[in-house]
């Protein structure tokens, strides 16, 4: 008899900061390297986009951070799909000559990758994105007309049965110099990456649909100081080819089971940085017999540790030290047996 499939999910939260997967598709290696030992890698946008730079990884599970949660709570399974319908929308605060660069990108992935995309549809207001940081130094934000965001979201997926959709918004230009500069020299915080899981999450909740998001900017000076950590997002005028080529085979969401799909107990690893082990979905893994690995170089923003929340959780140094132990994990290798302390046998004790 074969055993089960062995799937891995990769968890670094957006917008805090992580020393890696908190850049421009800076963890990318990481999941091409974690995919190769499982038969599932079910992971989300901030580890897989790169701006203008992406990575086909058959095995790799594209699944926005709301749908993860709700993965991970037991209430949606994962459908893998071989195309999706992607519908774009673009917001009607997006200058002209900006829109056309977004609307090239998107055909450039019809023409050369072979990506199927439905119609576009413009927000019938500017969206108007806010950002902000919390005090601890997390990126979020808002919009000032979500409504127009979600009819545009309707319009493709009853119209143009767009079964997946692709965000383009407008953030603004004036985002606090310091924060920008930090993040460009690859020291700090993404300022836009809040925001863009406010937006993702508003139609991934409303529509239960795959969505990601790639923000329109003006270009930024040229700096050659710029860190190889950020360098993805200083090559082009948008982000978006990574986030079509991700929703193309992002699987569908589903509440109902079924042969092909895959759900929360599935999951035989969960790795997560050392320090941001708040979020819901590792909190829902917690309770169950998943095998945490909390992975103390990825430093973050946060300091949101496994013990005081009651996660029972391995840590180790680094992802390279992750992937060995899940190819021992996957195979049944004792953890212990890698200790040079190896414990003797205890006698079970005969009292009742």
């Amino acid at each position: 008899m074969n055993a089960s499939p062995y799937t891995v999910a990769l968890i670094i939260p957006t917008g805090i900061g992580a020393a890696i997967g908190g850049y421009a598709g800076d963890a990318l290696p990481v999941a091409r390297a974690m995919s190769s030992i499982c038969d599932h890698l079910i992971t989300h946008p901030n580890v897989l986009n790169g701006a203008q730079l992406y990575w086909p990884i058959p095995n790799a599970l594209y699944v926005e951070g709301y749908a993860l949660d709700q993965f991970a709570q037991g209430n949606w399974g994962l459908a893998p799909v071989q195309n999706n319908r992607i519908g774009l929308i673009l917001d009607r605060g997006i200058e002209e000559d900006l829109r056309i660069r977004q609307l090239q990108a998107a055909e450039a992935t019809r023409a050369t990758l072979g990506l199927t995309l439905t119609d576009y549809v413009l927000t019938d207001a500017p969206l108007e994105v806010e950002l902000r940081l919390t005090d601890s130094g997390s990126s979020w934000g808002a919009l000032a007309n979500p409504d127009s965001l979600l009819r545009a979201a309707e319009r493709l997926i009853t119209q143009a049965k767009a079964t997946a959709i692709a965000v383009v918004a407008r953030f603004p230009d004036d985002v606090d110099q310091l924060t920008l500069q930090h993040y460009r020299q690859g020291k700090g915080v993404d300022p836009l990456s809040g925001a863009e899981a406010v937006i993702s999450h508003l139609i991934v909740r409303q529509f239960q649909i795959p969505c990601a998001h790639a923000p329109a900017l003006s270009p930024l000076p040229l700096d050659p100081s710029i860190s190889p950590r950020s360098s993805a997002e200083e090559i082009g005028y948008t982000f978006l080819p990574c986030a079509l080529v991700g929703l193309s085979r992002a699987p569908q969401l589903t509440p109902t089971p079924s042969p092909r799909s895959l759900w929360s107990e599935d999951v035989k690893a969960l790795v997560i940085p050392a320090s941001a082990c708040g979020g819901s979905a590792i909190l829902s893994w917690a309770q169950t017999d998943t095998l945490i690995i909390a992975v103390e170089n990825n430093r973050t923003q946060l300091q949101v540790r496994p013990e005081p929340l009651g996660i029972k959780a391995l840590r180790v140094s680094s992802y390279l030290e992750a992937l060995g132990v899940l190819v021992a994990h996957r195979q049944g290798v004792n953890l212990a047996c890698f200790d040079p302390q190896f414990p003797t046998l205890p006698r079970l004790s005969e009292s009742l």
